[in-house]
């Protein structure tokens, strides 16, 4: 879903041509098929195909187990595109996603239906059946269907320039910041610079997805003995948007960010808007994941150090380390695996953000004492948050010593 671009091509320009409608939708819908990418699943699929299914089933049944794959890969590209165009500047159509993610996640882990059991019971019989293998095929023809019916609807510029009238509506829903003043206000702007670029909604919805992320350590047994590891889960789900975001504050102005330095604004509102922006992220996403709890209790304690270490330490750590990243980010750019604007700096940050107190829960846990560690790092946490207007000085003072090298190196284009 992020990284597969959408096909586009500019309908007014050919609306004057002798092309029947058709030929246009049909190339928009069809030429995604043809990407490479959509297709590295048979990189994982050919190697099993070989190893597992061709000593049960020989050569044909290896055969057929690779074929039934393809209009699965088919299905779910159309279907990602319809999704995409239908929710691309939504965040209903990520929520889509966490929520088909997440229900077949907890009906395997409570053991109501079992996907893994049904699935390969259809590739059995698809493999043993080729008159199943060639019924697939209506789930791209279902899917393709469903996509011209989005096109019938939405053929005409005038349809998008009314969703482009909605969306500029939309973005005003957040101008109610304004009245808490000059830190409101520009939390404000923070907000609409997020929900109108590219590379910043994509980054918005990634992290939607990371929220599930815990459901790859929390139902295995493994990891939830292991209090490193739950820590790690706890502080990357607890914090992922602002983890995310936080590698960008600052350098994400870059673009206007001599405007900003001309503008009677003062560098406390400015750093104080930044750390209001992440610490709601940091409070939001814990929200978001107190259906975790229901794993067991005992993570309980986990998730709510995560969150002081998130707003105590690793916010200031951010804003501070934020004011030596010097790359302009280029918010228009592609949204997908997108590198640039980041350097070593991104990476170097992280260390003491996830690291740090890994290190010192492993180093407890050897005496047993891994709830002491999560009681120091609590009240690291809680300290931070005390003490915040301080630690906000401190980032300030450094601001502005590093305004001008900032200034020099966001007029610079990669």
């Amino acid at each position: 879903y992020l990284m597969q671009p959408l096909s586009r091509i500019n309908l007014q320009a050919y609306q004057v041509l002798p092309l029947k409608r058709s030929t246009l939708v049909n190339y928009l819908l069809l030429k995604p098929l043809l990407n490479p990418a959509n297709y590295l699943t048979l990189c994982f699929v050919i190697p099993f195909a070989i190893s597992g299914i061709f000593p049960e089933y020989g050569v044909a049944g290896a055969f057929r187990f690779i074929f039934s794959l393809l209009p699965l890969i088919a299905f779910n590209t159309l279907m990602t595109s319809l999704m995409k165009r239908q929710f691309s500047n939504l965040l209903i159509g990520m929520l889509l996603l966490l929520i088909v993610a997440a229900v077949p996640a907890l009906l395997e882990y409570f053991g109501i239906l079992s996907l893994f059991d049904l699935s390969r019971q259809l590739f059995g019989l698809m493999t043993n059946t080729p008159l199943l293998w060639i019924a697939a095929w209506l789930l791209p023809l279902g899917a393709f269907a469903l996509n011209r019916l989005y096109f019938a609807r939405n053929y005409y510029p005038e349809t998008f320039e009314k969703k482009k009238t909605w969306r500029q509506n939309d973005t005003k829903r957040f101008s109610f910041m304004e009245r808490f003043g000059k830190i409101g206000e520009l939390i404000s702007l923070e907000i609409k610079l997020v929900m109108r670029h590219k590379r910043t909604k994509s980054t918005l919805y990634t992290a939607l997805l990371f929220l599930l992320y815990g459901l790859l350590f929390y139902p295995n047994p493994m990891y939830n003995e292991n209090p490193g590891w739950l820590l790690f889960v706890a502080i990357f789900v607890t914090g992922t948007g602002m983890l995310m975001f936080g590698q960008w504050i600052i350098n994400w102005d870059g673009s206007h960010f001599d405007f900003l330095m001309t503008r009677n604004i003062e560098t406390s509102s400015y750093i104080r808007a930044n750390y209001f922006l992440l610490l709601a992220l940091c409070i939001l996403s814990f929200i978001a994941t107190t259906p975790y709890f229901l794993f067991g209790t005992h993570l309980i304690p986990y998730h709510v150090t995560a969150l002081l270490y998130n707003a105590g330490v690793n916010i200031h750590v951010y804003l501070f380390g934020a004011t030596f990243n010097t790359k302009r980010l280029e918010l228009e750019k592609g949204s997908s695996m997108n590198m640039q604007g980041v350097s070593y700096k991104n990476f170097i940050v992280m260390i003491p953000l996830l690291l740090v107190p890994i290190l010192l829960v492993k180093i407890f846990a050897l005496f047993s004492a891994d709830r002491i560690a999560l009681i120091i790092l609590s009240l690291l946490g809680l300290s931070g948050i005390l003490f915040r207007e301080s630690l906000i000085r401190m980032t300030e003072r450094q601001f502005l010593r590093r305004k001008y090298a900032l200034c020099s190196g966001f007029r610079k284009k990669e």
